[in-house]
């Protein structure tokens, strides 16, 4: 922002600051100089100096030269002086006679006001006016138009004038675009306005856009006489949003996106109104019309004198404190100086004041950072990282030792790519951006990601053992009647095992072993060997997995994924021809099994007997049941169930597998016969034969 040191200046007593004080004072409380430019004096007055002032966004009081003559004053202890207010001739006729306003979204404009002014020239503003704006690198338009670009350089509160005669029937109404209405800009140029941006209109159309720029049907101009003086605040989003679709950043929506205060509108509307009656000549009409809800409540703050020592690591005294947070406008109440709260009322321009921490940073910013000393030695208490973190660095370990790389992709995914791997009923996001025109909505998966790098790897001919294995650790978003949700997963793509580019029926299962696999070890590895992952073979919810080829993860009976070979549509559409296995599966409660419960035992003192055992079953009949139904048989002496192996072919029958499993016992005082296991080994198939018609394959 640009600010004139001698206006800087007229607002100090004493107001000798010159450049290098004022670069430095602004820099020691946080507002760095960008530049620094020599302005020559306009006729014939003195010479003046241009800063350019860095303001941080939270900062939108010091987008003024009040604001920022608030700020020199607290530092230096000068005083900061008002700006004087002109008496000027008085209207007969009331504002409230002359227009009307209609306030119809208080949500996007929470104050409104008007005020007229009735015996208006427009000409050229005077010397003071027009030096002041040209001195930080504004041109004079006209003395009305002036002193609302005056008034927002000086006090940070925007405003517009209307010609009172060009609005049709007298009227200001504060609605939603109509879409498609249009709206030609003070610029000149024609707009095309969507529902749901914000207008000032008259009775017949819009008038300007709010929070951003006026229209050209009602600027005031040489024939004007009567004007009416808009002062408003506006919903910071809605001025951003409307900003940045129509490529129209303006000083007042720069000001705007960062919090005008209701509060404030009423001090700065009197000045500006009696600024145009002083500079055009004319005749203030007695008071305003204002539309919107009520002016807010004054923020107040419980500030703990022992708590800002605490946190700065220096004593600073109450009354100092008070001293400090007084020169910036907060009332200071309740001063507890034997060492009770101070009670602290925050002004209405300092809108990023909400917290005791809040104030304290401004104890120690206006103090000084220097006053804070530097300890030769810190303490340090060296603390393990959060469950949360740890649970994920042991995710990237175990997958990193599985041969996988992990993978930082990109949020946005073209509109066709996305709907392959969009769930039924739901929705993609979209964003409106015009820098994202290929890639408009987020994805839904981050399984597109994770194919746009596998497509890179294939352009430039990566070949590891074992093929490329990529996981990330990301968020997927969708929506469902509007509402936008966000999933972090943990997904993963892997190359189909095999020699060249055809892949058997046997490759194509290994692979989604190997996936399953990976799956198991990260759910172990987290929760420990007690925590397992259970798979069900399902129709896929997208078209992105291969029907036939995908099953549903659950875990602690819960869905939290899916798994399963990749369709030929989501090959094609990254131009791959190469079989690929994936798998998404919630974070969440991947994480919330960490730490892993372990148990230590001795090693066992004596060997085990191992019985392989083929069953034939029905083919919709999976692993898990097959598993807890050899739990409840619960045969003596047996250790584990492992799954070895599923065949299917003419051998066993059509709709049918057979399933070799493999069953471990052992006796912890002895070593096992042969003959002794023959009969829990029995019962394991005679338990199967009842619950699944199993038949024993020789």
């Amino acid at each position: 922002m640009n600010i004139s040191l001698r206006w800087l200046n007229s607002l100090l007593d004493p107001g000798t600051l010159n450049a290098d004080e004022a670069e430095a004072v602004l820099m020691g409380v946080g507002f760095p100089i960008e530049s620094r430019t020599e302005v020559p004096g306009q006729d014939g007055g003195p010479a003046d100096v241009r800063l350019d002032v860095e303001i941080t966004s939270n900062r939108g009081d010091c987008l003024s030269h009040v604001g920022l003559a608030r700020e020199v004053a607290a530092k230096t202890g000068r005083r900061l002086r008002a700006p004087d207010t002109p008496a000027v001739p008085p209207a007969a006729e009331p504002a409230s006679a002359l227009v009307t306003v209609d306030n119809r979204d208080p949500h996007g404009c929470p104050l409104f006001t008007a005020r007229v002014i009735l015996g208006v020239t427009v000409g050229p503003s005077p010397a003071w006016l027009r030096s002041a704006l040209e001195s930080i690198g504004q041109r004079s338009i006209n003395g009305v138009v002036d002193v609302t670009n005056y008034v927002s350089a000086e006090l940070g509160n925007p405003c517009h004038v209307f010609d009172h005669a060009k609005l049709a029937g007298g009227a200001i109404v504060v609605r939603s675009a109509r879409d498609g209405e249009a709206l030609t800009t003070l610029d000149g140029k024609p707009r095309t306005l969507r529902a749901g941006e914000l207008v000032v209109a008259d009775a017949e159309r819009a008038q300007g856009l709010a929070g951003v720029m006026g229209g050209r049907d009602s600027e005031v101009g040489p024939t004007t006489t009567d004007v009416v003086l808009e002062m408003a605040t506006w919903d910071p989003a809605t001025v951003r949003r409307a900003a940045r679709r129509h490529g129209l950043r303006t000083d007042a929506s720069h000001r705007y996106e960062r919090i005008v205060d209701a509060r404030t509108l009423d001090a700065a509307a009197d000045r500006a109104a009696r600024l145009i009656a002083q500079v055009g000549g004319g005749r203030l009409c007695p008071g305003s019309v204002v539309a919107g809800g009520p002016l807010a409540a004054p923020t107040r703050v419980r500030f703990r004198p022992e708590r800002c020592d605490a946190l700065l690591g220096v004593h600073t005294p109450v009354d100092e404190v008070a001293s400090l947070l007084s020169r910036l406008g907060i009332e200071v109440g309740g001063l507890g100086r034997s060492g009770g709260e101070l009670l602290c009322t925050i002004p209405p321009w300092r809108a990023d004041l909400t917290r005791e921490v809040d104030l304290i940073e401004e104890v120690a910013r206006v103090r000084g950072l220097d006053a804070i000393t530097l300890a030769p030695k810190l303490a340090i208490a060296v603390r393990g990282p959060q469950p949360a973190e740890a649970a994920r660095r042991e995710v990237a370990s175990t997958l990193l030792g599985l041969g996988f790389y992990e993978t930082v992709t990109v949020s946005f995914a073209s509109t066709a790519r996305a709907a392959i791997f969009l769930d039924a009923g739901l929705e993609t996001v979209a964003v409106d951006d015009d820098r994202r025109k290929e890639e408009p909505v987020l994805r839904p998966s981050v399984l597109t990601g994770l194919l746009a790098s596998r497509r890179a790897n294939a352009n430039a001919g990566t070949r590891p053992d074992g093929g490329v294995r990529l996981f990330e650790t990301a968020s997927a978003f969708a929506q469902r009647g509007g509402a936008t949700a966000e999933r972090r997963t943990l997904t993963l793509l892997m190359d189909v095992p095999g020699e060249g580019r055809v892949r058997s029926v046997a490759d194509r299962q290994r692979g989604v072993r190997l996936m399953r696999g990976a799956l198991e070890a990260v759910t172990r590895a987290l929760g420990g060997a007690g925590a397992t992952l259970a798979l069900r073979t399902t129709t896929p919810t997208s078209r992105g997995f291969e029907p036939g080829a995908h099953a549903a993860v659950f875990l602690a009976g819960a869905a939290i994924g899916s798994l399963g070979l990749l369709s030929a549509e989501a090959l094609a559409a990254w131009d791959l021809d190469l079989p690929l296995v994936g798998a998404e599966v919630e974070m969440g409660p991947l994480l919330a099994l960490y730490p892993p419960k372990t148990r230590i035992l001795p090693p066992p003192g004596f060997p085990p007997i191992e019985r392989d055992v083929s069953v034939v079953v029905g083919d919709a009949v999976g692993w898990e049941a097959i598993e807890a139904a050899i739990g409840r048989e619960a045969p003596a002496r047996l250790e584990t169930t492992r799954f070895v192996g599923t065949y299917r072919g003419k051998q066993v029958g059509a709709g049918r597998k057979s399933v070799t499993l493999r069953l471990t016992f052992r006796d912890p005082d002895r070593t096992l016969r042969n003959d002794e296991i023959d009969p829990p080994v029995a019962a394991v198939v005679a338990a199967l034969a009842r619950e699944f018609k199993a038949e024993l394959r020789a």
